[in-house]
């Protein structure tokens, strides 16, 4: 009598073939390549996390212990209180490479509040842990999840917290239990959700180990082809881990290896808008808004739904749209000629790895948005605000009748510059290098990883509440300034039918002023432009992020953009020295912007 095998997911496995030795073979072969990138941490190195986290799990239950004494509370219901630390994101699912922070919860009983986490946590943790163990704290009070950045002994924690509608939290409490999320608004859902939809995500593959080896591979081939970013229209983490997962669920005795070669052409030629779902959609008591395109007429825009397996079902990829969708599936078929070659023989994994050539060949021409203050902790806020902006800008691209692709790059690059007047700082916002500081690196926001440009990037702080740092207005005289950028990159790809003649003034105009109107701008501390720039030389920084070291240099094209920038005045244009690249390959000045003109008739 056949025994009867489970089905995983919301359609029966496609093959429950077990592997052959080749397939074996290869996936030691991935398993290896995947060590030689760098994606595997020191054994010393996880044994050292898992030490800290007792020690996070130690400080929680005394944080709500302590809030329990300030409160005046019984001692029963004092050491009964409980409190507990989740972890979610890649640390939980096991496909994190070293140096990566971790994404932890505290969990409080109902009497403990967002203000009592802020207020006494810091403290707490410098009691607790050893002298000098903090290397960085970052509180986030205005985010909508309560956040706390930290730096200890070298690892990067992002401690949220919320409370339950309960009057303990034991230690052995399953977040996946859905009576928890009673009682709860929006904020503290939010949350929860975290380390709901991992642990579920974890309880619906076949075997964590494929799993995993399989999401190492596909995360960091997505951050080295530039797809991987919610903020941008990209997938995050998550949701390339929710695809993963569906593809394990697909081909349940699978290895790594194969896994990573089906996914390629299973994902890469779905029927979207046809969601991706790990299992059927639930029902609860408590009706919070679930993922439903039937009920909510704006989940029908969804263009590649990947929704999450915990209640409440979200879209974890609302963002993508036509052009990073385009992109991606170019990506996946990219992806899956490769690791055929691969199948073969005639390519090793390495080849499946390769960084994308965004700057160096895939356009010609780049908008260069330039955002700026004049302290850090204002272009935290004013950055994180813009990036969160920078999407409607591109959409807008999207409907000029003359451009193909308009494709943002999947991350920020952060500069200090030292200006001695309004003039100098006129120049940097037109990509003039010569005031950079020559002894702070270009880094990109990832790397980064600033807690308030996140929260406000993300959406996780009301418009409202963002502070705009401290700092003066830059005073004009003879002594330099500290003056913040972040710059972001949108390619331009001409239509196939186009005249080559392109204008975006209006789209650029427009987009510019709404953000310069919000509540958020702040004259004389805060400045935004946007450059027209042309693909010439990239300078890779000679560090491991491989950051932009210069802006993009002329080229004598034929096409022209037109950038209108706002109050621009001719005196500084006469002024600004021309975009030609030095000896070293630098560029001196950013390009001048220019009404839009006929094309010539030379060649490229």
């Amino acid at each position: 009598m056949a025994v009867q095998q489970r089905q995983w997911g919301t359609t029966p496995s496609i093959s429950w073939t077990l592997p052959t030795e080749k397939e074996v073979l290869q996936n030691e072969e991935l398993t290896e390549e995947l060590k030689r990138q760098g994606q595997y941490e020191a054994p010393g190195e996880t044994e050292k996390k898992q030490q800290l986290l007792v020690q996070l799990q130690k400080i929680a239950i005394e944080f709500v212990k302590h809030v329990c004494r300030r409160n005046n509370l019984p001692q029963s219901i004092i050491d009964s209180a409980g409190g507990k630390i989740f972890t979610y994101g890649s640390y939980r699912l096991g496909a994190y490479a070293p140096g990566s922070d971790i994404d932890t919860l505290v969990v409080a009983p109902r009497h403990v509040t967002r203000e009592d986490f802020f207020e006494h946590m810091p403290s707490i943790l410098e009691r607790m842990l050893p002298p000098g163990a903090i290397e960085e704290m970052k509180p986030v009070p205005e985010a909508y999840v309560p956040i706390i950045k930290l730096m200890i002994n070298g690892t990067d924690i992002d401690l949220n917290f919320t409370r339950l509608a309960v009057s303990s939290v034991p230690w052995d409490l399953d977040v996946k239990d859905t009576n928890l999320l009673r009682g709860l608004d929006d904020r503290e859902l939010r949350a929860l959700n975290g380390p709901r939809v991992a642990d579920e995500l974890l309880q619906l593959v076949p075997q964590k180990k494929t799993f995993r080896t399989a999401l190492r591979a596909i995360k960091l081939w997505a951050q080295r082809r530039a797809v991987y970013g919610n903020i941008v229209g990209f997938p995050g983490g998550v949701a390339w881990g929710m695809l993963v997962a569906r593809v394990c669920q697909l081909y349940p005795q699978a290895t790594g290896s194969v896994i990573v070669m089906k996914f390629f052409r299973i994902i890469g030629r779905w029927n979207w808008p046809q969601p991706i779902l790990l299992k059927e959609s639930e029902d609860h008591p408590i009706q919070a808004r679930v993922w439903n395109p039937r009920l909510y007429p704006t989940d029908k825009y969804h263009l590649m739904p990947i929704i999450t397996p915990a209640y409440p079902a979200m879209c974890a990829t609302h963002n993508i749209g036509p052009t990073t969708k385009k992109i991606i599936i170019q990506e996946l078929e990219r992806g899956g000629d490769i690791t055929d070659k691969i199948s073969f023989g005639r390519l090793q994994w390495k080849d499946l790895f390769q960084k994308h050539t965004y700057f160096t060949k895939d356009y010609k021409y780049y908008l260069s948005i330039i955002s700026g203050s004049t302290s850090k902790d204002a272009q935290a806020s004013w950055s994180g605000f813009v990036e969160s902006k920078v999407r409607l800008l591109v959409q807008s691209l999207e409907g000029q009748g003359s451009i193909g692709v308009a494709r943002l790059f999947n991350k920020g690059f952060a500069r200090e510059h030292r200006c001695k007047d309004e003039d100098e700082i006129e120049a940097v916002l037109h990509g003039d290098m010569q005031y950079q500081a020559t002894n702070v690196k270009t880094e990109t926001t990832d790397n980064i990883n600033d807690p308030r440009h996140n929260a406000i990037a993300e959406g996780n702080v009301d418009a409202a509440t963002i502070a705009n740092g401290d700092g003066k207005t830059l005073q004009n005289g003879s002594s330099p300034h500290a003056f913040y950028t972040t710059t972001y990159y949108v390619g331009i790809e001409l239509a196939q039918d186009s005249t080559k003649k392109l204008d975006v003034s209006e789209q650029s105009r427009d987009w510019k002023e709404q953000q310069c109107r919000t509540a958020n701008f702040e004259d004389g501390r805060n400045y935004l432009n946007i450059a027209a720039t042309r693909r010439y030389e990239l300078q890779a920084d000679d560090n491991a992020t491989r950051c932009i070291n210069d802006e993009l240099a002329v080229m004598t094209y034929r096409w022209t953009f037109s950038v209108l920038e706002k109050n621009a005045p001719q005196e500084r244009r006469k002024k600004c020295p021309s975009r030609k690249p030095d000896e070293s390959g630098h560029t001196r000045a950013g390009r001048e912007l220019h009404p839009a003109v006929h094309p010539q008739k030379e060649d490229d």
